[in-house]
């Protein structure tokens, strides 16, 4: 097949679809069904046990195989083969990421990924401490600068902030919050490596370093490796592993995370989480997002091009799998990195950009500024917004994390208010906090 006529990776969930909506009527009648589609992209269908015993059930699936089949070319499994019957579904799905098929109550997608990132997974809001994850699609975004300023601010107003790298394919948060003399001896991917080996717990109070800068409150700094790195690359190669006990119980790197961070809130006993992750759309990303209990995800983001496409993927990927409204209301648009001319225009057309984002995949379809129930949709120019950004300046003095550092122990309170004041005021308030820097 060549051109149109060429069956592609994009084209299995509409074939799917339309082949399920054939069936719809009989589908009601089995248990559940299950589209398993594979790491290289090649889909069969997997069913319940009893109905390969039963001879019209089993020839319905048998016919939908081949349909299948003859539909998705390459990416499905030769018709004699693209049926699996298993006793039960749950320990099918176990470990991959899995989502129901919308209007079809009883038929999911496996998705079998090659890492263990997964978008749609979104945990609960931590219970203790607020979690702050600062996130951008691109990275040189001043997101980590408006990071380490946010952990100065807030510990100039009295809190107790602890301050995670997990920025571990690009590491360097803690040179803006330490200097050399105070850099700890670990880091998170050593606790990561060592938990694999049960060694990690001795680890804690030797990966957690203070911060100068801390004055009335404090900075605990955690970064992603030591004072020295030692043999940094094999231990990142390690970092995403799953822990398996000897009872065969897996536990995957995301959740070991977050049993970290658990462990070290207990410990520490902070006010305040701030979760600097990587850019980009990948796994480490998907946990610090996702999946380490974060109230408030600030989205950093430039006006162009490459922003809008890369969170709309996101955006669409949260809608396509149902989980919109459970990770709407913890996002923020930051617009970071303001140029030092035309700012009211740029501000705007950061605005009108996100909106159209929100709304055409977060927002619900009821006329903006009006709520019905739990659906809801903003105005575009309401600041109190997901939409609406909260603006950051460029400042030269502070474009760079290696002079941060003796930057953040001169500044004074007015000139930090004057590049950051829309963030900060809006984590304040996010956060529940009085803010005694005003």
């Amino acid at each position: 097949m060549r051109g149109a006529d060429m069956t592609t990776f994009d084209q299995i969930e509409p074939i799917v679809l339309d082949l399920l909506e054939t069936k719809r009527e009989w589908l009601k009648t089995i248990p559940w069904l299950l589209v398993n589609r594979d790491l290289n992209g090649k889909v069969r269908l997997i069913a319940p046990e009893e109905i390969s015993d039963d001879p019209v059930g089993r020839q319905e699936l048998e016919a939908m195989a081949v349909t299948l089949a003859e539909r998705l070319g390459p990416h499905s499994y030769p018709a004699d083969k693209a049926l699996l019957f298993e006793p039960d579904r749950s320990v099918v799905c176990q470990g991959a990421p899995h989502f129901r098929i919308e209007d079809h109550e009883n038929v999911w997608v496996v998705d079998r990924l090659a890492t263990e990132g997964d978008w749609a997974c979104i945990t609960p809001v931590s219970s203790g401490a607020p979690r702050i994850a600062f996130y951008s699609i691109k990275g040189g975004v001043g997101r980590s600068t408006a990071l380490a300023v946010t952990a100065w601010w807030l510990a100039q107003a009295g809190k107790r902030v602890l301050v995670l790298d997990l920025d571990l394919e690009s590491p360097g948060l803690s040179s803006s919050l330490l200097p050399p003399d105070r850099q700890p001896a670990y880091g998170i991917a050593d606790w990561l490596v060592e938990d694999l080996v049960d060694n990690a717990n001795d680890l804690l109070l030797d990966m957690v370093a203070t911060s100068g800068l801390s004055h009335d409150g404090e900075i605990f700094v955690v970064p992603a490796h030591g004072v020295e790195p030692g043999d940094y690359v094999a231990k990142l190669g390690r970092v995403w592993m799953p822990k398996v006990s000897f009872g065969g119980i897996s536990e995957n790197w995301s959740k070991r995370l977050r049993r970290l961070i658990d462990n070290l809130e207990t410990r520490l006993a902070p006010d305040v989480i701030l979760i600097d992750s990587r850019a980009g759309i990948d796994e480490v990303a998907s946990s610090c997002v996702t999946d380490l209990g974060a109230g408030l995800v600030l989205l950093f983001s430039l006006e162009g091009a490459q922003t809008w496409t890369g969170y709309r993927i996101l955006f669409q990927h949260w809608l396509k799998r149902g989980v919109a409204e459970e990770i709407r209301e913890r996002l923020q648009i930051v617009g970071s990195m303001l140029p030092e001319t035309d700012q009211i225009e740029y501000l705007e057309g950061l605005r009108d950009h996100a909106y159209d984002l929100f709304a055409n995949a977060l927002y619900d379809s009821v006329p903006a500024g009006e709520t019905f129930g739990e659906r809801w949709h903003f105005e575009p120019t309401d600041d109190s917004a997901p939409h609406y950004p909260w603006g950051v300046k460029w400042q030269r003095g502070l474009a760079g994390l290696r002079s941060l550092h003796g930057r953040l122990a001169v500044l004074e309170v007015p000139e930090v208010r004057s590049i950051f004041g829309p963030l900060l005021d809006g984590i304040t308030c996010a956060v529940g906090m009085e803010d005694r820097n005003a």
